[in-house]
């Protein structure tokens, strides 16, 4: 016996109309300036915190003491740790900017001291200070 064939009826398709959300031209440019202005203070702080590093690491191989990079190293970690109440302290609020904003302020800022503890430490530099 032959199969009967299965008639298939063709559903009419859902239509979907896409609406797009308001958007703020005023609050997104607020925000990302603000944003700016986070990464401009934490570039300022790497930059110090590096100055800082790179005179106590030439302070203590001038005298024999070979730890002092050791202690550069950990000042510049312990302000990236503290570094969002340091921002609170200078009138920022860091909860208002994303997530990935602030680990990306968080690297600059370690690169940046990091950095500049080096380059300051180094033969180029260091009878300069």
């Amino acid at each position: 016996m032959a199969k009967k064939r299965r008639l298939i009826i063709e559903e009419p398709e859902e239509s979907y109309e896409f609406t797009p959300t308001e958007f703020n031209e005023r609050e997104f440019i607020l925000k990302d300036m603000y944003g700016t202005k986070v990464c401009l203070v934490t570039l300022l702080m790497g930059l110090i915190v590096g100055i800082i590093g790179g005179v106590l690491c030439n302070i203590g191989f001038s005298n024999g003491i070979d730890y002092m990079w050791i202690i550069a190293t950990l000042i510049s970690f312990a302000v990236a740790g503290l570094m969002t109440r340091i921002l609170s302290l200078l009138g920022f609020r860091p909860d208002m900017l994303e997530t990935k904003s602030m680990i990306g302020n968080y690297l600059i800022y370690l690169a940046l001291a990091l950095g500049v503890c080096i380059i300051i430490s180094n033969p180029p530099i260091t009878p300069l200070i």
